[in-house]
This record gives structure tokens, sequence and C-alpha cells, in this order.
């Protein structure tokens, strides 16, 4: 991509979205196109189709997403399908009809099946049920890496699918009905060490394992393949499915997380766990070899990252809310 390329991210107020734009600043990209959700509904078939041809990017990210964790998808499995549904079918039709150069999609790893060989290769994509706790949510993720495929196929488009793991970061969602784990836990600890609390409750048996990212670590990796040339960009999207996943390579209990969330918090306090709270997935962990064979790798240890995270959200005025 050339440095006054007009690239779109989608969803750049987002956990995933927020990162990208950051390192595309970073990197010298000043042309950069954005629209909150107020500005631009990608549920909106009309809206969307009016933006794509009045602003015709030539590279776009779609970060834009409905996300939430167990709780969260548990209680809004509807509107978790179809407003993710609507916005991929939108954004990538729509790429296509303006001749968006190269698209690249992100998902999740909840697209790989609940009892998936571990690590999970991007081969394993519908060999198995999936976890019922997102299936829903799983499944918008699953039509949009078929619609890459698709368009690439009828239409000779350069669309890729991206599978981060786990994502925690900077501008993270610490609402406790609609969080994931790590940002859960890292709101659970502060408040409990403010109010002097010896407990802290986490949900399930703390038996499941899970791989985290820091979300600047995954923007570098989608750079990186947005920047690749043509012969190895295409090599990605040659063979079914156009997928690619995004991950550190190691993973951890959720027990182990919780330990390490405290440890960073500085809560003294016991854990204790939940059995009657479901656990999800028992192991979420990417095969990053593909990724690993462009010559990229995570930056950021766990720890350096939850010091981070915890820096900004016991400053800020989230920490603070009801």
């Amino acid at each position: 991509m050339n440095r006054d390329a007009k690239i779109y991210v989608a969803g750049h107020r987002g956990l995933a979205g927020s990162a990208i734009v950051r390192r595309l600043e970073a990197a010298g990209y000043g042309n950069l196109i954005t629209r909150t959700h107020a500005e631009l509904d990608l549920v909106d078939v009309a809206a969307t189709r009016a933006f794509f041809e009045r602003e015709k990017p030539e590279y776009g990210f779609l970060a834009a997403a409905k996300v939430g964790g167990i709780v969260a998808n548990n209680t809004f499995p509807a509107e978790f399908i179809q407003q993710n549904l609507a916005i991929q079918t939108n954004v990538i039709h729509e790429a296509w009809r303006v001749g968006v150069k190269r698209l690249l999609f992100l998902g999740s790893s909840c697209i790989y099946p609940r009892d998936c060989p571990q690590p999970m290769k991007e081969d394993y994509l519908l060999t198995g049920p999936l976890e019922p706790t997102n299936r829903p949510y799983a499944i918008a993720k699953i039509a949009g890496i078929e619609m890459c495929s698709a368009y690439n196929r009828q239409h000779g488009t350069q669309f890729l699918a991206a599978m981060p793991t786990n994502l925690y970061g900077p501008g993270d969602n610490y609402d406790l009905e609609t969080s994931h784990v790590l940002p859960a836990l890292v709101r659970k600890m502060h408040e409990a060490k403010q109010s002097r609390s010896n407990e802290v409750i986490v949900w399930g048996t703390g038996e499941p394992r899970r791989e985290f990212l820091y979300s600047d670590d995954m923007a570098d990796a989608c750079l990186q393949l947005m920047s690749l040339p043509d012969p190895e960009f295409n090599d990605l999207i040659a063979d079914y499915p156009p997928l690619i996943n995004i991950g550190c390579g190691t993973d951890m209990t959720i027990r182990e997380l919780a330990e390490t969330v405290a440890r960073v918090v500085g809560f003294e306090g016991k854990l204790r766990f939940d059995t009657s709270k479901p656990d999800g997935t028992p192991r979420k962990l990417l095969d990053i070899n593909r990724l690993r064979n462009l010559n990229w790798g995570p930056q950021t240890s766990l720890e350096q990252g939850l010091e981070l995270v915890y820096r900004e959200f016991s400053s800020s005025e989230v920490s603070c809310a009801d």
C-alpha cells in the first residue's frame, strides 16, 4: 500500500479498529477514512452503498462488529448474528462494487469447532460442531470468510480473512455484562482492591485455556499482511479458506490468567471459582505457522500488556463507573 493510498478502517473506535488506525498512522499512512456509527450505520444497505460510492477507498480493514463475552452472546444471540451478517454483507459487497484493491476481514477464533484439535489450523474450519454459547456470532464470522472466498473466486477480488485470538489493549470494554474475560478480571480485581474485599469471584472452573494478544501486536500483523507483495498475498487467498490466524502461539488456563491479573493489579485476596457458570470452549489455541512464515511475531508479553492496560484503566473514568 502506498503511503497516500485511500484506506477505510471500519470500526475505528473499537479495540481492533483503533489499534489498526494507530499502526497505520505510525507507519505514515495519512489518507485514512473513518466513520463513527452515528455517521454511518453499516447495517444500513443504502447508507453503506452511498458511502462507498462517494469515498471509493483503495484498501479496507473490516474491524466493525458486534462483539461481547459469554453473557452478551447468550443474552443477545439474534442481535449478534443479524448485525454481524448485515455489516459484513454490506461492506464486502460494496468493496467489490467500487473496486477496492484489498480487503482484510477480521473474525474471531470462535469460528473453529468446540472440540477442535490444538493448536487450531486454518484448515480445521467447518470440521466439527461449534461452541453453543457463541454459535450465532461464530456462524456470522464463518459467513464472512465464505463471502471473501466466493468474491475472490467469482470476481477476482483480493479479500483475506484474518482470525485474531482473544485481544486486549487500549480502549477495551470493561462493562461486566458485555466484556470479555481479561478486561472483566481487570475491573473485578481493581474494584476489589479499592474496596479492600478479600475475594474475587471468577466464572467457571478456571480450567479452560485461552490465548491473549495485545491489540497493537494484532494491528502490526494486519499491516504486514496488507503490505505483502501480490505473489505472497495471492498465495494466502489461493486456497480455501482464504484465512490466516493471528495469535501469539501460547496459552494459559483462566486460573493462571486470573492469578496474573491479580499480581499486576495488586489484589492480594482469594480467587473463588463459580462452577455454576459456563466455561465455554475448553481450549482455543491458534496455530500461527502461516504468519510465522511471513517473519511476524508478537512484541508484547502478557504481563507487559496487562501493565499498560491497567495503567490506562485505573486512571480513567471507567474505573469509577457503576
